[in-house]
């Protein structure tokens, strides 16, 4: 094969542009499906990542009293207590907001908007937790949720990041925690 019988791709192109465009066609369809299939596997991979991650802290924190009491029982005796705080920002992938929005356009149950929810929920009470019990607290009382949507960046289309934030009365006991539970 010399130089001249190279065929330049403008020529075949013409000759065949039809069967080329569709090669091409059908390659970067291949692309675009490829690329949407990791990043749903990357998003699940993420999510049930943070989901273990979650039930083994929760499982630590599993003796620290925490309740949504605000007043505190005449029986226990409270020496001391603080405010003590955890909050997370979590987004949503942009498949799951993808997902979302199209099931927005029908009605429905959006479970992914609602284990973004969840997620970020947990995440906030056991940062509270932690802070209480690094403080030496032992048991946090009054405990509350507030939610908030961060405004959407310039340009994103998708659902916007959430913040939780929980907080909640850290108490110490005279004695020690009430009942043995922590």
């Amino acid at each position: 094969m010399v130089a001249s019988d190279v065929v330049p791709a403008s020529l075949l192109l013409a000759a065949g542009g039809e069967t080329a465009q569709g090669i091409m066609t059908i390659v970067v369809l291949g692309i675009f499906f490829l690329l949407i299939l990791i990043g749903l596997f990357v998003g699940k991979t993420v999510e049930k990542r943070h989901l273990r991650s979650l039930a083994q802290r929760e499982a630590v924190m599993h003796g620290l009293l925490t309740t949504n009491l605000r007043k505190i029982p005449p029986d226990w005796d409270v020496t001391a207590s603080w405010l003590v705080t955890g909050s997370v920002v979590i987004a949503s992938d942009y498949f799951k907001s993808f997902g979302a929005k199209l099931k927005n356009l029908i009605g429905g149950h959006l479970r992914t908007l609602e284990t973004l929810l969840v997620r970020a929920r947990r995440e906030a009470l056991l940062r509270l937790q932690e802070q209480a019990r690094r403080e030496g607290a032992d048991g946090v009382m009054n405990v509350r949720f507030e939610f908030c949507t961060i405004a959407r960046m310039s340009g994103n289309q998708g659902i916007p990041p959430v913040e939780v934030l929980a907080y909640g009365t850290a108490i110490k006991f005279a004695a020690g925690p009430v009942d043995g539970s922590a």
